[in-house]
């Protein structure tokens, strides 16, 4: 007599089906968050990665390159080059710490700070993409963030 499949438990090619993996669909949705970004952001000057890291510098001005990387979950050599390119486009100085010359400060410039007007629209021009209520994106985000957390943690 054959064995009856267990009807709790799918079998692995369901499990292993494309779209039933949330890798994929977190993996997917960030390209096509970066797609929609991509042409704002072409107005401003900036890449995505850039975006971010101007954001997190417009929450907190003249932090260090490791608390600006530990924010970004990032690290200094990938992020290194992208503070470099941010320095060239006038946005921001990076200092060297007298008292302890690892530590690099980073310093938002006048046009930095100019530019956080310019990006204002940016959010908007999301919210209005996702065709999400404000309310939804908002728990969205504390999900994601909340899911984020507990794989870090995993490790």
């Amino acid at each position: 007599m054959p064995a009856k499949a267990n009807p709790s438990k799918p079998d692995a090619a369901t499990l292993l089906a494309l779209d039933k993996q949330v890798c994929f669909a977190l993996y997917s949705a960030s390209l096509a968050m970066t797609k929609l970004y991509k042409p704002l952001l072409a107005e401003l000057g900036l890449t995505y990665p850039q975006y971010l890291a101007m954001l997190a510098l417009w929450e907190q001005d003249a932090q260090t390159v490791s608390e600006l990387g530990q924010r970004l979950l990032l690290d200094s050599g990938t992020l290194t080059p992208l503070l470099k390119r941010l320095e060239v486009l006038g946005l921001l100085q990076r200092q060297r710490s007298s008292e302890d010359e690892r530590r690099v400060h980073l310093h938002l410039t006048a046009a930095g700070r100019k530019l956080k007007v310019r990006a204002a629209q940016i959010p908007a021009c999301v919210l209005a993409a996702s065709q999400c209520s404000v309310s939804e994106l908002v728990a969205f985000n504390r999900q994601v963030r909340q899911f984020r957390a507990q794989l870090l943690h995993a490790h």
